[in-house]
């Protein structure tokens, strides 16, 4: 298993399975040591917002805000710049501990040595 991984989700409550999966690998992966970095796109953009995650439901998953209290803790969650823009979501609007960057940081850290990227 790569010590690093990268997983961008562009699913939100749109596509519930597919959401809950891309964070729940995340936060296994960050509770098991590994160097997490989640990118929120698309629909999960919403996420990056307080209160959002926990508005969240699907029957047998684990609660979306505990999940990504796991990945902040211990990797990384980043909110694509040109998501946040179309949704006016600012910086100042996130979640703390989320940053907000674009395309050539999410290439840079996937094409990085010992790094597997995923994409949900």
């Amino acid at each position: 298993m790569a010590k690093k991984l990268v997983i961008k989700v562009t699913a939100g409550a749109d596509a519930p399975e597919r959401c809950s999966q891309a964070f729940t690998v995340a936060a296994v992966a960050a509770a098991s040591g590994a160097e997490v970095s989640l990118w929120l796109t698309g629909e999960s953009a919403w996420f990056a917002l307080p209160g959002r995650a926990a508005e969240f439901q699907l029957p047998h998953a684990a609660p979306l805000p505990d999940l990504i209290d796991t990945i902040l803790a211990a990797g990384r969650v980043t909110l694509c710049t040109q998501c946040a823009a179309r949704r006016d979501i600012t910086e100042k609007d996130v979640l703390e501990g989320v940053r907000i960057a674009g395309a050539q940081l999410f290439v840079q850290e996937a094409l990085s040595d010992d790094t597997q990227a995923l994409v949900y």
